[in-house]
């Protein structure tokens, strides 16, 4: 049915014929994987005691049982090795953390499962539908367009092979199976999910036509593009990760797919536009910035796809120059689907959004002997890359004083979560959906910690991913530096198999101070469920549904200009602006709207507060 498929994809090959090229593990390299998973499961995962608590699962006990089977076996009576890789995936997901994996060898790594086709599920007329909403390029079937009702998959109705297929992939939330179990009828990053059992599906739709179809359609399988950073070196950047690997590698998949000319863009040329109406940006995977008219006005609207980059800084302040070319009396940032990334580059935006001093969430290590060493040996920072010295006190008095967790601090340095201010001054509102995760439920936490704006969900939670994740190659690195730990449990693992566990977990401040965000997310302040024409034009209806929510909402502006002793004022919906030079209050002045001079002295720095009724309400740092 398939006619030339993208371009970028030529090199895809059917799924039977991949299967031909599956690793062959000895029993050894098995036994060494399991092994390796108990030493990261038991002593370094955070989120162990939770986990066992919520979801009546141990991890620990299957995975020794696994152990004591393999020690009955030998390489002559070892079962198929997919059967291997199905009981440590399936041992990993019962804990439902995206962020704790066995992440495949090779031939898997890098690769993913496709059909060309995305499903979306939508309101269509009050009832619950799933729709055709994107083909990949050159594919074509009778009546299968965006549009076309999709009711039966491998003949079960579609909602509930959703969420079958969900359960197995499980999330954090129901939410978060059921938005996972959709995607992944379509797509599969084969790193982290085993490759459908069945060479081909069997889709049964209502076409376009209006007439009834049956469509057989073969898996295939390519290359995916690789992630900017190494998870197994020891950076700022692997060390500060909270992603989930699945939407990261599907986010990639998903623009060779259907948007292969982003994938043809080169990050940090200049700056580039997908499509007409877009602000163009210098990082088009990251980034897509657009005006939008809705009924209730024009807005920008500024959609970040990843927090996965290397240099947290330039994601800011890409975020900083796309919105000042955005409509200023309204914002809607868009974070459905985004898997995370760069923790820094996701609490280093918020400041740009509000007045208020922005407080990153602290996070813990749990209590154990090996992550007690693991600090121990990087209290001091001795590459300059990873400082965890704040954590090694309570950890070394925990053995007396039995504490499940170290103290709480924050991954992202406060100084930097609040180094430019605010930058934007109308109001905004955040779009999520279940998709959202790690870094990203960490960005949602902090707005609504901060009570930045309204949260506008398409689903009833985010993902709710909340940790700091470290791969097994990290923790081997680590205790490796300064010097190589003779006893050391982290072992090379073969085929280039690895392991991911939420490392550190990530507790929410401000009214739910110490509430963890994992399993427990972050619930919109209002719902929109997805319509129809959201699916087929563009997200018309949600789009409309965020203007609702910023026309109700105050906008304001602070103007500021420094020179020598006097700071030039423009002020709109602010009735009193306080002034501080380096720090120190120099200033208070009634205002209304427009112009105003204050005279200040001269210094490094000025910031100036604006309020309403009492209230700060904007704020906006200048240097001389």
């Amino acid at each position: 049915m398939t006619a030339t498929i993208n371009p970028v994809l030529a090199d895809s090959v059917g799924l039977a014929e991949f299967r031909a090229t599956e690793g062959t593990l000895t029993l050894a390299q098995r036994k060494l994987i399991v092994e390796q998973a108990l030493v990261l499961i038991e002593q370094n995962y955070a989120h162990l005691p939770l986990k066992i608590a919520m979801h009546a699962v141990n991890p620990v006990q299957r995975l020794r049982v696994l152990r004591t089977r393999l020690e009955r076996l030998t390489d002559e009576t070892m079962e198929d090795e997919w059967l291997f890789h199905r009981e440590m995936s399936t041992t990993f997901h019962s804990v439902r953390d995206l962020h704790t994996n066995y992440l495949l060898p090779a031939p898997f790594a890098g690769k993913s499962a496709f059909l060309p086709f995305q499903f979306e599920k939508c309101l269509v007329g009050g009832k619950e539908k799933y729709l055709v909403a994107r083909l990949v390029d050159g594919f074509k079937a009778p009546g299968f367009e965006p549009g076309a009702e999709v009711t039966h998959w491998n003949g079960t109705p579609i909602d509930r092979a959703v969420a079958v297929n969900g359960a197995r992939f499980a999330g954090s939330n129901s939410a978060a199976n059921l938005a996972r179990g959709l995607e992944s009828l379509t797509l599969r990053p084969l790193v982290i999910q085993l490759p459908p059992d069945e060479d081909w599906v069997t889709v049964t739709y209502r076409g376009l036509d209006g007439k009834k179809h049956t469509l057989q359609e073969e898996w295939k399988v390519a290359a995916n593009p690789p992630p900017l950073t190494d998870p197994n070196e020891l950076t700022m950047s692997s060390a500060a990760q909270g992603v989930d690997i699945d939407s990261d590698e599907k986010g990639r998949a998903k623009i060779l797919l259907y948007t292969p000319v982003v994938a043809e863009m080169e990050e940090g040329a200049e700056p580039v536009a997908v499509a007409d109406a877009d602000v163009p940006t210098t990082m088009p995977r990251v980034f897509r910035a657009r005006p939008v008219i809705t009924p209730h006005g024009t807005f920008g609207h500024l959609r970040i796809f990843t927090f996965s980059v290397n240099d947290p800084d330039a994601f800011r302040d890409e975020f900083v120059r796309l919105a000042a070319l955005l409509p200023q009396n309204g914002l809607i940032v868009d974070v459905r689907g985004n898997g995370g990334g760069h923790i820094f580059a996701s609490e280093m935006t918020l400041q740009t959004m509000t007045p208020r001093r922005i407080q990153p969430e602290p996070v813990q290590f749990l209590s154990t002997p090996l992550n007690l060493k693991v600090c121990q040996r990087h209290a001091k920072n001795p590459t300059k890359q990873l400082d965890l010295g704040p954590w090694f006190p309570s950890l070394d008095e925990s053995t007396e004083t039995g504490a499940t967790f170290s103290c709480a601090h924050s991954i992202t340095p406060e100084e930097d979560a609040n180094s430019v201010g605010q930058t934007y001054h109308g109001p905004v509102v955040l779009v999520t959906d279940a998709r959202c995760y790690s870094a990203t439920d960490i960005f949602a936490a902090g707005w609504a910690d901060h009570e930045i704006g309204p949260i506008l969900g398409v689903d009833d939670n985010t993902g709710a991913g909340g940790a700091n994740v470290w791969t097994h190659g990290l923790l081997a690195t680590l205790m490796k530096i300064p010097a190589p730990d003779p006893l050391s449990p982290y072992k090379e693992l073969p085929a280039k198999a690895n392991m991911r566990v939420s490392i550190r977990r990530t507790l929410r401040v401000g009214k739910l101070a110490g509430t963890p965000v994992e399993d427990l997310g972050v619930r919109p302040t209002d719902v929109h469920e997805m319509t129809g024409d959201d699916v087929l034009h563009g997200n018309v209806d949600l789009l409309n549904k965020a203007g609702e929510l910023l026309k109700a909402l105050p906008v304001r502006r602070l103007g500021v200009a420094w020179s020598g002793t006097t700071a030039s004022l423009d002020t709109v919906n602010l009735d009193r602006v306080d002034l501080y030079v380096d720090g120190r209050p120099v200033a208070t002045q009634d205002v209304t709207d427009g112009a105003h001079t204050v005279e200040v002295r001269t210094g490094q720095e000025l910031r100036v507060e604006g309020f309403s009724s009492g209230k700060l309400v904007a704020a906006r740092k200048v240097t001389g």
